[in-house]
This record gives C-alpha cells, structure tokens and sequence, in this order.
C-alpha cells in the first residue's frame, strides 16, 4: 500500500486528491508541524529535506508534489490523469505543472516565508507586497488562460487542475484572493465539486473557506 507524508493544506494536498481519484488505497499520514514531525530522524530517513510531501510506493520513495503527481498520472493512464505521451496536449500539460510549480509555488514560499530573505519588519512586509503583486499577476494570466475552458487543458480534468486549486487555496487570505477573479472562480467551484477533492479536504479537517 502506498503511504503519502504530508501536512493539512500544504503541498501535499495535490498529491492526496490524486491519490483519491485513483481509487486505490493508501495511506494517508498526517505529520504534526508543532511537534516538528517532519525533522525527526524518522522522516528526514525519507526525506533529508524535512519537507511534505512524501511518497512512498513500495521500495519507490519519491518527494517533490509535481514528482509525486507525474509519478501517479504515469502509474496509473487508467485514470486519465495525464494526456498520452509525445502528444501536443501532453506538452501543454507539462508545460502548465513547471509553470505551476517553478514560477507560482515558488513566489508562494516568498510571500509566506519572507523572514529566509530579507532581515527587518519593515523590509520583510515590503518584500512580501511586492510578492503578492507579483502572484497577482500570474493568477491574472492564469484567469484569462481559463477563459472558454472547464479545466485548465482544455475540456479534460487533468493532474494540473487539484495543483492549481491549491496554489489559489493560499491565496484565500491574501488582498485579492484567486476566487475573485472571473474565471477562477468558477473554475475553483468545479474543482471543489470533484467527490476526490471533497474526500480529501475531510480526510484533513479542513473548513471554509476552502479557496
């Protein structure tokens, strides 16, 4: 059985939706941040990175959430998580998880954890307005990318869709939270009505506001 390393609403919840619309079992283990869970010997023994998610498939242990999701859309074709191989619509898929993942995400752990970069209160609320307005701007070209679409290939619920449904869920505090835009909102509605991302969001306790 599968065994998925992760914390509430972290990057972890991409990977957990997948695993429930796959339909297989697992397990789903839920680490305590208070406790530091994910710096015990235990943990750092499969991730020497001390950070969720975690992966771990028979002798397979595998970390990184866009890995975790490759890995599972590629396992798994019966489930149609992924285009096919070598196809156009296999490019755009890839295409949107490294943008999701190397350009999003990454401006994601600046805004939250602006006190890595920058020393002083000041500076570190200047350098966390200046990320939100970056994301603001990619969340902006996200929404108009969905414009005429259902999901964000097209017509087809893909593995970017729960990856995108999370970077928005981080916005739901900020000023302008993904929601309000016209096409991600609805868009956000689908994916929250999805039985896998229902399953997934009680699995981990979590209340609105959801996104």
């Amino acid at each position: 059985m599968r065994t998925l390393y992760g914390m509430v609403s972290t990057a972890a919840m991409a990977p957990h939706i997948l695993l429930r619309e796959i339909g297989d079992p697992f397990e789903l283990r839920l680490l305590d941040r208070d406790k530091a869970e994910h710096k015990s010997a235990a943990y750092l023994a499969l991730n020497p990175h001390g950070r969720v998610p975690t992966l771990v498939d028979g002798d397979l242990v595998l970390y990184e959430a866009a890995a975790i999701c490759l890995h599972l859309a590629d396992s798994h074709p019966e489930a149609k998580l992924a285009p096919a191989v070598g196809t156009p619509e296999r490019a755009e898929f890839y295409k949107w998880l490294v943008y999701l993942t190397n350009s999003v995400q990454a401006e994601m752990l600046l805004y939250f954890y602006p006190e890595r970069y920058v020393e002083g209160t000041q500076a570190q609320a200047a350098f966390k307005a200046a990320t939100e307005t970056r994301l603001n701007g990619h969340f902006d070209g996200l929404d108009r990318a969905l414009a005429g679409r259902t999901w964000l290939l097209g017509d087809t619920y893909s593995a970017v869709d729960p990856y995108l449904f999370m970077l928005c869920r981080w916005t739901r505090f900020m000023g302008r939270p993904a929601r309000t835009l016209g096409n991600l909102g609805p868009y956000l509605a689908r994916v929250l009505e999805r039985p896998a991302v229902k399953a997934a969001f009680e699995a981990e306790g979590l209340e609105a506001p959801f996104y």
